[in-house]
């Protein structure tokens, strides 16, 4: 059994009380939903996409209070990194929708040249969005923007472990989306696994490899497509041609963001002995201007999610040597922003994805040792380059294999939603934001309509038997790609109706000498 938010009609102000409903109902109840047709139609996403654009606006405050209880996230991290993401997310779907959704008319090759050809966006149905929790609230409501954009239905199952931002949408969503086209489930591992036993037409998840691997094999039961976001240790490289105090600030504010727990964080530098002793001179100085003496009990710096995590980081920190950092305050459950030397790759630290405050550095001295260190390991979700030299940036652009690099910044290609977000091999299947979460919860359906033109018919007919070569050296022009034509077969048409035209004139002009 599972928690399930009873929905009510929108407009309402108050809720209905939360009653237990088994996993099949939940589906059925969505899936009848989306055989009405009503998600396919252009309003009812529009109208919708705005609802959720509502929900944003009205409560922000509640969701950066429940960001705060779960994360120790502060006004600026909740609003830049959770809400207003989200917001710009739902207006670039609703300005691009009408868009998005058009048939795609597609290139012919002469065999088809008279025949209406194109793409038709047909919605996957019944979709199931698993979140995670260092970016609770981000992490459900931006594929649920694609899914509705792409007339979908979905049932959403937030991460127990943020329980504050958990129970924010599942007592909100409710309110202002459609009841019975979008459903927020809650609970734990019990109920996500009731949840993969139902036949979902997709399933989008964020969280670890391990359980992505566990998403994975469930859908393939019901051959279920999936998008997994997954992360992994995405490494930095950084060479001495940089601005060294704005690389370094733009390095530590991508690994201080959310205290680390970020699947796009640099996990680890790889750079030269002198140029470390630099970076940790400039660090030193820019974390002091940053959170001040102690880090600890700066209103700027987030928390550990939960013990467990704590435990794992604070483990991890035992067998490194600090150059940097290295407090901890147990029952707070943070971890100061921390700089680790002398790492060696076999130690605990670089043997799974950090997901905190701990930045490890392994010492190479050139860019090609940095590139092996990388490709021997499974692809990260990003790799970072912080380099001035073309030919560097481009040997690793082309010489690793990651989910995406980004040069001499860091986190800020995730808002660029023009890119896509996903990961590569064991960082993920599979991407989304913006249009690309429309494509990810869409199937693009190919679509042919012909005629009974009898005249094009009578063209057509070579395909037909007895065969002869003749036949087939016209079928074989015929079925050229359109690239491989003279004249653009869009015109053809024009072409037939005017050669067909002279020729009626040409008939009706010898008719009348003949008269």
């Amino acid at each position: 059994m599972l928690q399930a938010v009873t929905c009510l009609p929108s407009g309402n102000n108050h809720l209905q009380a939360i009653e237990k409903e088994d996993c099949s109902s939940v589906v059925k109840k969505a899936r009848t939903a989306f055989n009405t047709g009503k998600t396919r139609t252009y309003q009812f996403r529009y109208n919708q996409l705005q609802q959720l654009l509502k929900l944003c606006n009205d409560h922000d405050q509640t969701f950066a209070k429940a960001l705060q209880k779960d994360l120790k996230k502060g006004k600026f991290e909740s609003f830049l990194f959770e809400i207003c993401v989200v917001k710009n997310e739902i207006k670039t779907a609703m300005m691009q929708l009408k868009e998005w959704m058009t048939p795609k008319k597609v290139k012919k090759s002469l065999a088809t040249v008279w025949d209406d050809v194109f793409i038709y966006q047909q919605p996957m149905g019944v979709v199931l969005i698993i979140g995670a929790w260092n970016y609770p609230v981000q992490l459900v409501l931006m594929p649920l923007i694609g899914a509705i954009a792409a007339g979908n239905c979905a049932i959403l199952k937030p991460s127990e472990i943020a329980s504050a931002s958990a129970e924010a949408l599942a007592r909100l969503i409710p309110l202002y989306l459609d009841n019975d086209c979008f459903q927020v489930v809650t609970g734990g591992i019990p109920e996500t696994a009731e949840l993969l036993e139902e036949k979902f037409d997709y399933i989008l998840y964020t969280g670890s490899s391990k359980v992505g691997k566990i998403i994975r094999e469930a859908a393939n039961k019901h051959l279920t497509p999936v998008t997994l976001e997954m992360g992994g240790k995405s490494p930095l490289y950084i060479d001495e041609t940089v601005n060294m105090p704005l690389a370094v600030k733009r390095i530590l504010w991508g690994k201080c963001i959310n205290a680390g727990q970020t699947c796009i964080a640099p996990d680890y530098i790889l750079c030269s002995k002198i140029l470390q002793a630099k970076l940790i001179k400039e660090s030193e100085k820019i974390l002091k201007e940053w959170f001040g003496e102690s880090p600890l009990k700066s209103p700027d710096y987030c928390r550990i999610i939960n013990t467990s995590h704590f435990n794992r980081l604070v483990e991890m920190l035992r067998e490194s040597q600090v150059a940097i950092g290295g407090e901890v305050n147990e029952s707070e459950k943070m971890i100061s922003p921390t700089i680790l030397v002398n790492v060696k790759p076999t130690d605990k630290v670089m043997q799974d994805e950090i997901f905190g405050p701990l930045l490890p550095i392994i010492n190479v001295e050139s860019p090609q040792e940095a590139i092996d260190f990388i490709n021997e390991r499974e692809a990260p979700l990003t790799c970072y380059v912080f380099t001035k030299n073309k030919a560097v940036q481009n040997l690793f652009i082309n010489s690793t294999s990651s989910g995406s690099v980004c040069v001499n910044e860091t986190l800020t290609h995730f808002i660029v939603d023009t890119l896509p977000f996903g990961g590569v091999g064991n960082s993920g299947i599979g991407a989304y934001h913006g249009k690309f979460t429309f494509d990810t919860f869409t199937h693009q359906k190919s679509c042919l309509v012909k005629d009974y033109n009898p005249i094009i018919e009578n063209l057509a007919s070579n395909r037909y038997p007895p065969y002869s070569d003749k036949k087939l050296t016209i079928m074989e022009l015929a079925l050229r790609p359109y690239h491989h034509h003279i004249i653009d077969t869009k015109y053809m048409l024009d072409i037939l109706y005017f050669i067909l035209g002279i020729s009626a004139g040409l008939l009706i002009a010898y008719l009348t000498k003949m008269v």
